[in-house]
């Protein structure tokens, strides 16, 4: 890339139609090997190829909206799991049908890891909270 520096006289870029650029770098001749860099970088990986890149004709897209069934904002629900899926109270499954795994490790036991760390007492308090829950 060109090491050549931008031209002082232009002033420094401002807000709306007189603004002045700054981005017009270029990269200079790689017949003097200065493009070496470049070029050596876009030789390390294979660049994506695009595909098919032709839009969609708009009536092709009417047609496949027209075909597509949209449920209203305010219809009635498909879903037949109760709302309650998931909690440990009320119709449906559980929270073990979530598969989460419970935490081995103690809160309090975390906490008292922190302790040493504590400069205002606040980790303390957590501490002891946890403690009083039996956590």
């Amino acid at each position: 890339m060109t090491t050549e520096p931008m031209n002082p006289l232009a002033g420094p870029p401002g807000p709306g139609m007189y603004s002045t650029r700054t981005d017009k770098l270029e990269l200079g001749s790689t017949a003097y090997g200065e493009g070496k860099d470049t070029q050596s970088i876009l030789s390390g990986a294979p660049l994506g190829k695009t595909g098919d890149v032709n839009p969609a004709r708009a009536g092709d897209v009417r047609e496949a909206a027209a075909k597509t069934q949209v449920t209203g904002l305010y219809a009635p629900s498909d879903e037949v799991r109760p709302i309650s899926s998931g909690l440990d109270t009320g119709p449906g499954p559980g929270s073990n049908a979530l598969m989460m795994n419970k935490s081995e490790v103690k809160t309090s036991d975390t906490l008292a890891k922190m302790l040493p760390y504590d400069t205002d007492g606040s980790i303390a308090i957590l501490y002891q909270q946890a403690i009083a829950r039996g956590d």
